[in-house]
């Protein structure tokens, strides 16, 4: 295996979602970031202010010129922003052979403001998620991908091979996630909800994921250890600003 993942996400100027996020996870488990960002914001750790999409001709020249030097097996993608911008990106993976991808879909930030309008949803929904390996959606973002709030509907409607939902959004006392393998429930894990608001656990789950899955370790054992250590990463949770706290990404113990 290829110990490096190529990562397409968000910058987030406050350090704790988005691409710092990616990088900070990845590189704990020694594997190497590649990372292209795909959208600029401006946003703390109270809300999302405003976002501008990063131009889909520097990101394929970006793209190029990494494959050309760099080998990668794995991807994993976060924050995309537009109609363009997705059908972009999902011709550059189709020009890869054999690729593992971890999809975050980002709709809306942990603030509530909507980061994806209806025309990329129903891009990204058509075209990238057919390729995806991994998707790790919450609650809310399976139901906006899927137009039902039946879970197990929701979960056979989308072609993704491995679904990890994650119930954070709509839990109260004791989260149950849970690991579906082409539609059928395999596994469920139980953590005690945390007090408080937190900014990039999403991030932190799905870019440990990739990380361990380029080291070569099975998708239901990946997606265990990487919620153990954003469980982990959040019981060290530290504040810089005035709401949502940052997972503390450490070296996995």
């Amino acid at each position: 295996m290829l110990d490096s993942v190529l990562v397409l996400s968000g910058l987030d100027p406050c350090g704790g979602a988005g691409i710092s996020a990616d990088i900070e996870s990845i590189n704990q488990f020694s594997v190497t970031p590649l990372p292209i960002v795909t959208t600029l914001t401006v946003q703390n750790t109270q809300s999302v202010k405003s976002t501008q999409t990063v131009d889909t001709q520097l990101i394929t020249e970006q793209f190029n010129h990494l494959k050309e030097d760099v080998d990668f097996s794995v991807v994993k993608i976060g924050l995309l922003s537009s109609k363009s911008q997705i059908q972009t990106i999902t011709s550059l993976l189709k020009t890869c052979e054999a690729l593992t991808i971890v999809l975050d879909p980002i709709v809306s930030s942990s603030t509530n403001q909507q980061l994806l309008d209806e025309q990329a949803l129903k891009s990204l929904k058509q075209e990238l998620l057919p390729m995806v390996t991994v998707l790790t959606p919450n609650v809310a973002e399976l139901n906006a991908l899927s137009s039902t709030d039946d879970e197990q509907q929701a979960i056979e409607s989308l072609p993704c091979e491995w679904v990890l939902l994650t119930t954070t959004d709509t839990s109260k006392n004791e989260i149950e996630h849970r690991l579906y393998h082409h539609a059928q429930c395999i596994e469920r894990f139980t953590y005690t909800k945390l007090p408080g608001d937190y900014h990039g656990s999403g991030c932190t789950l799905s870019s440990a994921i990739s990380a361990l899955l380029a080291l070569g370790i099975d998708v239901n054992i990946a997606c265990k250890r990487a919620l153990d250590y954003t469980y982990q990463s959040l019981l060290n949770a530290k504040s810089i600003g005035k709401m949502q706290y940052h997972p503390n990404r450490q070296a996995p113990k």
